[in-house]
């Protein structure tokens, strides 16, 4: 590698942004990996969390642990007014209209196969047709195609170019009156590539299809406005936006989820109950059978407080002068080469190196007291696509910083090393 006189060094924090206080707000990150400090670089498998997650998590089963909904003593009361709080601020955080339009769920995952299951799969027939696209996860691939066996319909996918961004203009071919859904990650968990998701909803809505956002990658770096995106449909995880496991929403607009059946029968999801027929609850509870992860919810209500103090706006100008400071560097290293150069992007460097598998790289750099992801990512129609098997993969965090990148980099240049 060259040294690093050739690399212009921004470090400037946006204003406000205050990265020593973010960073001991994140007990985890202050820990030896294999007699090195932890350098956690793989945010978009999963985050970290803030201590005040932490503490309302642990405030919950200290002080009111209940069920929800149902009781009228005071823990109860007390967790209910939590839990809907959570709900209304997820509600404020993407602009949805409606508390009704908020649904709990263990995750993405979940959202997706609910709304393929319960939209979908009574409403799609063998003439009907589902887009989605070669960038995405599995997550956003496996639903459709159970669906697409269930009901007849075909599956379609609009392809990538070799920077990892989408072709329109293929898109538009695919388009036609059989179009019934279309499925698009707002951003790819791969590659970074922020897709134009606001243009593939209004050619959707042309034909009068349906739109999924899958969300997962994105609510955690940049702003998401339900409304001004007008989709029908947006799925993201809790544990990727710095909350808890096992959490999630579903986002869907009132008069769609209105005419959609239950995806799953249990308490608090009905009115009433006879031996002969069942009357469902109203939205959003319909969607929320049995007990829900109710912790999960007050963490996820608390992980979006800690974002909204920091302002996403803050974090993606961080996030993204950290990316074009590891882009910089990155570039430098001889055989590297960069899988995924798409012009709109977020905070994840996706690589290979001449040579060295994915995994040797991987158990080099945790040597090192370095967290990446290596593998298929999920994404396996994108591996094929570059005819690669998988990519080493370091994602970016707001509580990242510039040295951990150059600690990054040694690790990579050693790995070079270690293999010739």
């Amino acid at each position: 590698m060259n040294k690093k006189s050739n690399i212009v060094q921004q470090k400037n924090q946006p204003l406000g942004f205050d990265l020593k206080k973010i960073r001991n707000d994140f007990p985890i990150l202050h820990q030896i990996i294999n007699g090195k400090p932890l350098v956690y670089l793989d945010n978009a498998a999963t985050s970290q969390k803030p201590k005040n997650v932490l503490d309302a998590i642990e405030k919950y089963y200290r002080e009111y642990n209940s069920n929800i909904h149902r009781g009228v003593h005071t823990l109860s009361e007390n967790a209910t007014e939590a839990y809907e709080l959570a709900r209304l601020k997820v509600k404020n955080f993407i602009n949805a209209q409606s508390n009704k339009e908020v649904i709990f769920v263990r995750g993405a995952t979940e959202a997706i196969n609910l709304v393929a299951q319960s939209f979908g799969r009574n409403s799609l027939n063998e003439n009907d047709e589902i887009i989605i696209t070669e960038l995405e996860h599995h997550a956003n691939i496996v639903p459709w195609q159970l669906l697409s066996e269930q009901t007849g319909a075909t599956l379609k996918f609009i392809p990538i170019n070799d920077n990892g961004e989408l072709i329109i203009e293929e898109y538009k071919k695919l388009l036609s009156k059989n179009t019934k859904i279309v499925a698009v990650g707002h951003i790819s968990n791969a590659l970074g590539t922020i897709n134009p998701i606001k243009t593939i909803i209004n050619m959707a809505h042309e034909y009068e299809a349906k739109v999924l956002i899958d969300g997962a990658q994105a609510t955690s770096h940049i702003s998401v406005d339900v409304q001004k995106l007008d989709c029908d449909f947006y799925a993201f995880s809790g544990h990727k936006i710095f909350g808890p496991t096992g959490v999630g929403i579903l986002y869907g607009k009132e008069v769609l989820l209105e005419k959609m059946p239950p995806y799953q029968g249990g308490g608090d999801m009905i009115k009433m109950v006879t031996m002969m027929e069942t009357q469902y609850n109203d939205l959003p509870y319909k969607f929320e059978a049995g007990t829900p992860n109710i912790s999960g919810a007050i963490g996820l209500g608390a992980a979006i407080d800690y974002v909204n103090e920091i302002g996403l706006e803050n974090i993606s100008q961080y996030e993204n002068e950290l990316l074009n400071y590891a882009n910089q560097l990155a570039s430098e290293i001889t055989g590297l080469k960069f899988i995924g150069t798409a012009k709109q992007k977020t905070s994840i460097l996706s690589f290979t190196l001449k040579g060295i598998h994915p995994h040797d790289i991987g158990t080099i750099l945790n040597n090192e007291g370095i967290a990446i992801r290596t593998g298929h990512h999920c994404a396996m129609p994108v591996m094929e696509h570059f005819k690669i098997p998988a990519t080493s993969r370091a994602s970016f965090a707001f509580y990242n910083t510039h040295e951990e990148i150059d600690v990054l980099i040694k690790a990579i240049d050693k790995c070079k090393k270690v293999f010739n």
